[in-house]
């Protein structure tokens, strides 16, 4: 019996619904309190800049911004802690600081700010992560996310000015680098073995033709 990989726990709903209730309180924390908090985003080479690493995904600039990211978001967070469970704390903490990080190093000299880097990195974990395992259920996953997010691979170029590509760019590398890096833990393929009953076997000769059992063998298997 084979252990069910997928199952729904508190975190599958819990963490993606604090995460967005904590990115939208902190913008109207900056909206209504009449503060400016893109310094505290990622910028780049700079000692200060590093700090936005931590802080830069839960900073947006208006509520157009914020409202974008929010859906894909809880969508890709959901995912991560249902099909991933065993390892998405882990991946989503490592690939976040690392996606902060690249941003921070190949950036533009300017506060580079939002979540669209996190979303980056998850849309390509989750989706290099279905086919490098060749799981059924996860490639239908991957796909899944190609139809919903795939319009998103061009923004990781420089189309326009006020985009952060730099940063979709750091997410999706990180995202391919995760799934190859963590390709033997968390959901794997099911392998069915069938085990060789030796008794059922000798039923039958090398022909396939039914063989009855002798009276001396009957004995046997009553005694037994």
């Amino acid at each position: 019996m084979h252990e069910n990989q997928f199952r729904f726990k508190r975190s599958t709903f819990f963490i993606p619904i604090v995460t967005i209730i904590t990115i939208w309180f902190i913008y109207f924390i900056e909206i209504y309190g009449g503060f400016n908090f893109n310094k505290f985003g990622v910028y780049p080479r700079t000692i200060i800049g590093l700090r936005g690493i931590l802080f830069s995904p839960f900073i947006h600039s208006n509520i157009k911004h914020l409202f974008n990211n929010s859906m894909p978001l809880f969508v890709m967070l959901g995912g991560m802690f249902y099909f991933y469970h065993k390892i998405a704390f882990k991946v989503i903490v490592i690939g976040t600081l690392l996606t902060g990080f690249i941003t921070w190093l190949i950036a533009r000299d300017s506060y580079h700010i939002g979540a669209s880097g996190v979303i980056y990195f998850l849309v390509s974990f989750i989706f290099f992560s279905g086919i490098i395992r060749k799981y059924y259920r996860l490639i239908a996953l991957s796909l899944i996310v190609v139809f919903l997010y795939g319009s998103m691979i061009w923004y990781i170029f420089p189309t326009e000015e006020h985009i952060s590509w730099e940063g979709h760019l750091s997410g999706f590398l990180v995202g391919l680098a995760m799934a190859f890096f963590v390709k033997k833990s968390g959901p794997q393929p099911e392998n069915f073995e069938y085990s060789k009953n030796e008794e059922f076997d000798n039923l039958f000769d090398d022909e396939g033709n039914f063989i009855p059992p002798t009276e001396d063998e009957n004995d046997i298997a009553n005694e037994n």
